[in-house]
C-alpha cells in the first residue's frame, strides 16, 4: 500500500509538472481564410507541419480559419488574434491606420491574375462601365484594383456606382440584374467565370505587378517579445512553399489536400495557382527592400488617403509611417506602424 501511495503520488506530481510545463509554453494564434495564396498555412497546419515548427522553438502556434476576411483583419486588430495574412492595403488601412504597430513577417505572394474585373457580356471593356454598379468588398484590393483599373481607362469613381458587397456573397450578387460587373478574387473570380461564360475580364493584378501582395501580419510587440513565432511561421510557409515545387514527391498530395480545402478539383487549384507568384524567401526579401515596393506603397498609401481609409486624424497620404528593413521610414516619422524587416525571410533563406 505505501509502494502504491508512493507511485501514484509519483504519478501525479509528474502530471503536475507536464502540465505546468505545457502551461508555460508561449501560446499564438494566427488569422486566415481561405484563398489559393493562404492555403500553404492551412495545410501547414492540418498536417502537423506548423506544430513541428512551433516545438521547434518552444511555442505552441496554430492557424485558425475564419469565414470571412474583413473580419479576419478586424479580429487582428482588436487583439484577438498574434497574427493574420492580409493583402498590404488592408494591413496600412486597417491595424496600422488604428495605431496598431504590426510587422510583416514574411510576404507571401503577389496576385498575378487571381484578383480581376468581371463583366457581364463578351468583348467589354473597362470603358464600358460607365454609368454601370460595380459589386466588390469597399476599401479592399477589389476598390484598389479597380481604381487602376479606371485610371488606365482615363476614368474615375464618378463615372461608376459602387455596390459594397461580402467576399461572401460576391458571386451571388453578380447574378441580380441590377449588377453589370463585381471585382473579386479566386476562387470566387473563378467560380464566376465558370457559371457564366458569356463574360469579359478586361482588368486584373497580372496589369499590375506586385501592386496586390498577400503578407504574414504580426503584432510588433508580440514579434519583439516573441521572434521565434516569426521564425517557426516562416519554417512552415516556406516547408510547404518548396512541396510545391515541380518534382517535389509530395506535390500531387499537397495538391490535391489543397484544392478539395477551396472546393475545387486538382485542375482547378492548377489554375488558381497559375495567377498566383509565390515568392522564394530571396526573392521576397528582395521585393521588400526595393524601390520598386517602396514606390508601390506610396501609391497604396495615397489611394488609402483618397479613399479616406486611413482615419479622422490622418491629415495627409502619409499619415502611417512605413518603417523598412535598412531603417529607412516613408511617410509619418513619428507614427510607425508598418513594418517591413527582411529577417525572418533572411533566416528562412539560409
Amino acid at each position: 500500500m505505501t509502494r502504491l501511495k508512493s507511485l501514484l503520488a509519483a504519478a501525479s506530481f509528474s502530471l503536475l509538472s507536464s502540465t505546468a510545463i505545457a502551461n508555460d509554453t508561449p501560446s499564438f494564434r494566427v488569422a486566415w481564410t481561405i484563398y489559393a495564396g493562404s492555403m500553404p498555412l492551412g495545410y501547414a497546419e492540418e498536417t502537423g507541419i506548423l506544430d513541428k515548427w512551433g516545438d521547434k522553438y518552444g511555442i505552441d502556434v496554430s492557424a485558425v480559419q475564419l469565414n470571412d476576411y474583413i473580419e479576419a483583419q478586424n479580429q487582428y486588430t482588436a487583439g484577438e488574434f498574434d497574427a493574420v495574412i492580409a493583402i498590404t492595403l488592408d494591413a496600412m488601412t486597417i491595424p496600422a491606420a488604428s495605431g496598431v504597430d504590426s510587422t510583416v513577417a514574411v510576404l507571401l505572394n503577389a496576385s498575378n491574375g487571381s484578383d480581376g474585373l468581371v463583366v457581364k457580356g463578351t468583348g467589354k471593356t473597362v470603358a464600358d462601365l460607365r454609368g454601370q454598379s460595380i459589386n466588390l468588398v469597399e476599401f479592399s484590393g477589389s476598390h484598389y484594383l479597380l481604381a487602376r483599373a479606371l485610371s488606365e481607362a482615363g476614368m474615375s469613381e464618378r463615372d461608376v456606382t459602387v455596390v459594397n458587397t461580402s467576399d461572401a456573397d460576391i458571386i451571388a450578387a453578380f447574378q441580380a440584374s441590377e449588377s453589370q460587373a463585381v471585382v473579386t478574387w479566386k476562387p470566387q473570380l473563378s467560380e464566376i467565370v465558370a457559371q457564366n461564360p458569356n463574360t469579359t475580364v478586361p482588368f486584373d493584378s497580372a496589369d499590375i505587378p506586385n501592386e496586390i501582395t498577400d503578407a504574414l501580419l504580426i503584432h510588433t510587440e508580440t514579434l519583439a517579445a516573441h521572434p521565434e513565432l516569426g521564425k517557426a511561421l516562416a519554417g512552415a510557409w516556406y516547408e510547404v512553399i518548396s512541396m510545391l515545387q515541380p518534382g517535389h514527391p509530395k506535390r500531387d498530395e499537397v495538391i490535391a489536400d489543397m484544392a478539395e480545402a477551396v472546393g475545387t478539383d486538382r485542375e482547378g487549384f492548377l489554375k488558381q495557382m497559375s495567377t498566383l507568384n509565390f515568392f522564394s524567401a530571396d526573392d521576397a526579401a528582395a521585393l521588400v527592400a526595393s524601390d520598386e515596393f517602396a514606390g508601390i506603397l506610396k501609391n497604396i498609401s495615397q489611394f488609402a488617403w483618397d479613399k479616406g481609409l486611413l482615419g479622422p486624424s490622418a491629415s495627409s497620404a502619409d499619415f502611417v509611417g512605413i518603417e523598412f528593413a535598412n531603417g529607412s521610414v516613408q511617410g509619418a516619422k513619428d507614427n510607425v506602424n508598418l513594418r517591413f524587416p527582411t529577417t525572418y525571410m533572411t533566416g528562412a533563406a539560409q
